[in-house]
């Protein structure tokens, strides 16, 4: 044996995979999918019969989680498709810096300071409007395919 010792430089993570594969057919409204490599949740699912020599079809109509824009897909049901590992979790909002991150308290006890406020208009004034009252509010994060956005808000009370 050698009296090297060996040192690997790894810039990877885990290896836990951002998505998963499930056959077209399967995917119902309301479920996610993976279109043009963004994660989207499925508005509208519609299925087209099998042509001569083919297979049947199904056609996606699916809205970006992070971004609200519509994607279509056409996919043979017979085939897989990705699937994301979409997590929703919960923290309490601690601060909002200037320069639009926001401070979260994990449920460790730990801070969360990584987060920039969300950029749908009425959501940010329901944060900011809070906040500035005072009162105790736990946001919602929606985390997919390595992106993190702020998406829904509680409000649990004055401090």
């Amino acid at each position: 044996m050698s009296d090297e010792e060996h040192h690997f430089e790894s810039k990877a993570d885990a290896g836990a995979s951002k998505t998963y594969p499930q056959q077209a057919g399967t995917i119902r409204k309301n479920g996610y999918i993976v279109i043009k490599g963004r994660p989207c949740k499925v508005v509208e699912v519609s299925t087209s019969k099998t042509g001569k020599h083919g297979h049947a079809k199904c056609h996606f109509v699916a809205i970006d989680i992070f971004t609200a824009k519509k994607l279509e897909d056409i996919v043979p049901s017979s085939h897989n498709c990705d699937v994301p590992h979409v997590n929703r979790t919960d923290y309490q909002l601690i601060d909002i810096s200037e320069d639009g991150f926001v401070s979260l308290l994990t449920e460790n006890g730990n801070t969360k300071d990584d987060l920039k406020l969300p950029t749908d208009e009425s959501l940010l004034s329901q944060i900011k409007a809070g906040f500035e009252e005072g009162k105790d509010l736990v946001v919602s994060v929606m985390s997919a395919m390595g992106e993190e956005q702020i998406c829904g808000l509680k409000d649990i009370g004055p401090k």
